[in-house]
């Protein structure tokens, strides 16, 4: 590979077919999954879910949540290792079209980089609270410029130094987790009983204005919660899967990033804070001087909080913890950002290379910061979540029902891709607005509902009064 220029280590395949002899194992892909995931944003989450319901409910609806991700992240993976492309560019071949797939690289691109501005800003806020610095123009402009060339550094080379530095900081992270953890466990005096078995705690009303009030509403408030970064992470684990040198590493990688999601990183988000709320709460009272039940508030009303608390539990250590959790996830949102911007702008007959997509990517992130735009992201999460899950839903029916229905339009991605695939279109247009506007009461978890109409209404239509055209123009990926 010494022979491999500069120029197509930093392009990454990121429009073609990854070779077979580019092609990485389970372990190397796992890193990436995992690394993902493992994040205090997460960490938060698992609080909440578990503040909510208690830890064994949050604990079964995360195990569920985890099921079913890691079953749709290896099918997208599977339908990424066959046609060696990554989640966007693929689309094109299977579910939407060239110019189809611009739709679903503007939702992937506008979720991950959302998900690449709150990551800089938790890390920012994390910074400012640890050095005790006030939040001024030349702060934000210091911090968030030292993170973005970062975040462009360690991704400009594409997936092997991606999955280097997921490596090396998932270990270091996992290692300062566990002694912080030990070290708030031990210390706060819970049993242990206690402590894998405790229940609700927010009050009656408060778990009422939730829609969480009894044991099956706390079970689906959960779930909604989690299953809308498995739906992300399944669109990450296609564009890893491309890089798999047989289907079932991606499928194993698939299910290490979702164990790690919804059952470690949830019962360890819970049991911390548990544990830690008492200091916490303490440490509010007296620097703030905040009532109980406003300390109590603050302790977890957003994932600002978390970063608050490892540095309150750890120090030098929980600010340690918060780099290692953030830097490994922004690598990767930064990969999957590119690879998502490229396929877009290639579709649109626009094609400067990868590396000025990572760059993109990082200036369309901090513009989300001082605009509205990142607000949009927080109250459109759900929203997103259902979007990815009708993304990914397509192209699983298409793959694993079309093609096995009609053997014929199995034509691989080496053949071009028809200009719009309507069925596929159509198809997510519908699922998403009638599982999030029509169902939501019937059926609360809208995923679940979106992934049953894909995987009904696409084929119906792609095999009847949407068959597809192919172009007569090369439009293949690459080409």
């Amino acid at each position: 590979m010494k022979d491999e220029s500069l120029g197509s280590v930093m392009e990454d395949h990121a429009l073609e077919r990854v070779p077979d002899n580019a092609r990485q194992g389970w372990l190397a892909l796992s890193w990436n999954t995992a690394g993902i995931v493992t994040t205090l944003v997460q960490l938060f989450l698992g609080a909440l879910v578990t503040f909510v319901a208690g830890l064994k409910i949050a604990l079964l609806a995360g195990v569920c949540v985890t099921v079913l991700g890691a079953l749709l992240g290896w099918a997208c993976g599977h339908v990424a290792y066959r046609s060696g492309l990554s989640s966007t560019v693929m689309s094109r071949h299977y579910g939407f079209g060239q110019k189809g797939s611009i739709i679903s690289s503007l939702i992937f691109a506008f979720m991950i980089i959302g998900f690449l501005a709150l990551e800089n800003a938790l890390l920012y806020r994390g910074f400012i609270f640890y050095l005790g610095i006030a939040d001024t123009v030349v702060a934000r402009i210091v911090i968030y410029g030292l993170l973005s060339i970062a975040w462009v550094l360690l991704t400009a080379y594409g997936f092997a130094l991606v999955a280097r530095v997921s490596s090396i900081t998932l270990v270091f992270f996992l290692a300062v987790l566990a002694y912080i953890a030990h070290s708030v466990i031990t210390g706060a005096g819970h049993s242990l009983s206690e402590l894998v078995s405790f229940g609700s705690q927010f009050p009656a009303d408060v778990l009422k204005a939730m829609g969480a009030d009894d044991d099956v509403k706390k079970f689906i408030f959960c779930v909604n919660v989690l299953i809308g970064s498995a739906g992300a992470l399944a669109l990450v684990d296609a564009d890893l899967g491309r890089y798999a040198r047989r289907s079932r590493d991606i499928g194993i990688a698939a299910l290490i990033g979702n164990i790690m999601m919804d059952v470690l990183m949830l019962g360890l988000g819970g049991v911390i804070m548990y544990a830690g709320i008492p200091a916490l709460v303490d440490f509010y009272m007296r620097t703030a001087g905040m009532s109980h039940e406003a300390a109590m508030h603050a302790a977890l009303q957003s994932p600002d909080s978390i970063t608050a608390a490892f540095v309150v539990f750890g120090g030098a250590l929980g600010a340690l913890l918060m780099v290692l959790a953030q830097s490994k996830a922004q690598v990767i949102n930064t990969y999957s950002a590119s690879l998502s911007l490229s396929n877009l702008f290639d579709a649109l007959n626009v094609r400067p290379g990868r590396l000025t997509f990572v760059i993109v990517a990082n200036v369309i992130g901090l513009l989300m910061l001082y605009g509205q735009i990142l607000a949009l992201v927080n109250s459109w999460i759900t929203i997103l979540g259902v979007l990815t899950t009708a993304f990914a839903g397509v192209i699983v029916a298409d793959f694993f029902i079309v093609r096995r229905l009609a053997p014929s339009l199995d034509t691989g991605a080496d053949r071009p891709a028809e200009i719009v695939n309507w069925a596929g279109v159509l198809t997510s247009i519908v699922a998403v607005g009638v599982s999030h506007y029509l169902l939501a009461r019937v059926v609360p978890v809208e995923a679940l509902a979106t992934i049953a109409i894909c995987i009904a209404l696409y084929p119906a239509l792609r095999l009847t009064v949407l068959k597809p055209a192919r172009s007569t123009q090369t439009a293949s990926a690459g080409v």
